[in-house]
């Protein structure tokens, strides 16, 4: 009886003790989700045009790309103009502090601009920017 316990107590004493790993693994979970920028990309690149008046401004949580060819990009994948609106409704709800930025390529129709600014206005979301380039480079 009594070696058995000397052989328990000798195998505990080389076992390894994974408390301290998983309390740390789970710091630098939270730390990374915290720090994380929830930041919903576009998911193509356009051609902006430059502008003299052009400010910098921190960029929008949602992107919205435009297309010289009136395609209309959210969330790296191309959405109909009637899309839109319930896309940004239900971003709006998730998350009620983004800002959206419209990056509309040069050659893109002013009206289609105009019609994806309405729908974001009525998606909820009262600041819209458009993006644009400095006049010096993008």
């Amino acid at each position: 009886m009594r070696s058995r316990r000397h052989v328990e107590a000798a195998e505990d004493e080389h076992s390894i003790d994974l408390a301290p790993m998983l309390d740390f693994v789970l710091n630098l979970l939270i730390f990374f989700i915290i720090t994380t920028s929830f930041v919903r990309e576009a998911g193509v690149t356009v051609n902006k045009q430059s502008a003299l008046t052009a400010f910098h401004k921190e960029s929008g949580n949602i992107l919205i790309a435009i297309r010289s060819n009136g395609e209309i990009w959210m969330d790296r994948k191309q959405v109909d103009l009637r899309e839109v609106r319930p896309t940004i409704e239900r971003l709006h709800l998730e998350r009620p502090e983004d800002t959206v930025v419209v990056l509309a390529d040069k050659a893109a129709k002013t009206g289609l601009l105009a019609q994806v600014m309405d729908e974001v206005s009525l998606g909820g979301i009262k600041d819209v920017a458009i993006g644009a380039g400095s006049a010096g480079g993008e």
